[in-house]
């Protein structure tokens, strides 16, 4: 009888031993970078003229996006790529660790301020654009490419957008993709370092050079929605006005002031 408590007693430690253990990987536990151990050997290059403005100085350079970290708001206010047909591959990849950005100074907002927010951790760039490489994939999952989207948005219309843009890769061979949430005072936080929940979302694509420039860009309010993604067809000005960004600042400023002006279908198929 002895015997028979003494293995109950040990099997019910060890089970809380693995529970405890379990809890600790679970919220202590990241790897330290993706940047170093298994890089690609590529690089993904964005033309100048195609880059926004930084409101806040903190621009991040990764081998196959860029983008400028708000850290006030604990995320980006864009992330830039570009997205070519070749890009566009089925390989199966293993989904990552989300993990800090050891490039952004000020250290990206920690993963687990997501968790039972009701949130998403919804990718700027998406890791589906980068399946090409297991380190482009991976590079995805840096927190400074996260942002907190409503569920249903996330898989839904913003997904639709997301893959609206690779069919355009497909269709035109290589696009410009800058994309964030629209960051400002009062709007909700989750976690305990305040992560901001953008009520909106915007996405500018172009394609061709600087002296022919086609743009289309989107802005979609964060929720749940059965509208075709034509109806967030915005100008560009519109998102600036709304962001302080200036997109497209170092094309000449007669070129810059067309492009962002117009809100148009044209030349973009759906």
């Amino acid at each position: 009888m002895s015997r028979a408590l003494n293995n109950k007693n040990l099997y019910a430690i060890l089970i809380a031993l693995c529970v405890i253990g379990f809890w600790l990987f679970d919220n202590f536990y990241t790897p330290d970078t993706y940047s170093t151990s298994s890089d690609d050997g590529l690089e993904t290059e964005i033309p100048t003229y195609f880059l926004p403005s930084s409101s806040t100085g903190d621009v991040v350079a990764h081998d196959h996006f860029m983008l400028s970290y708000n850290e006030p708001f604990e995320q980006a206010e864009w992330v830039a790529y570009m997205l070519k047909k070749s890009h566009l591959t089925y390989d199966d990849r293993k989904r990552p660790y989300f993990i800090e950005d050891p490039k952004v100074k000020t250290k990206s907002a920690d993963w687990r301020n997501y968790k039972g927010s009701g949130y998403d951790r919804g990718h700027l760039c998406p890791a589906g654009d980068r399946r090409f490489s297991e380190y482009a994939y991976n590079e995805t999952f840096y927190t400074s490419n996260i942002s907190p989207q409503d569920r249903d948005f996330n898989s839904g219309v913003w997904n639709e957008l997301e893959m609206q843009v690779r069919r355009w890769a497909k269709r035109y061979g290589e696009l410009f993709v800058v994309t964030g949430g629209v960051l400002g005072e009062g709007l909700d936080q989750i976690g305990e370092e305040d992560v901001d929940v953008p009520d909106y979302y915007y996405k500018i694509i172009a394609r061709g050079n600087a002296k022919d420039l086609k743009v289309i860009a989107f802005l979609m309010p964060n929720q749940e929605s059965s509208k075709p993604i034509q109806h967030f067809v915005v100008s560009v000005d519109q998102i600036e006005k709304l962001t302080g960004i200036d997109f497209f600042e170092q094309l000449p400023e007669s070129k810059e002031t067309a492009v962002e002006a117009k809100s148009t279908l044209s030349g973009w198929k759906f």
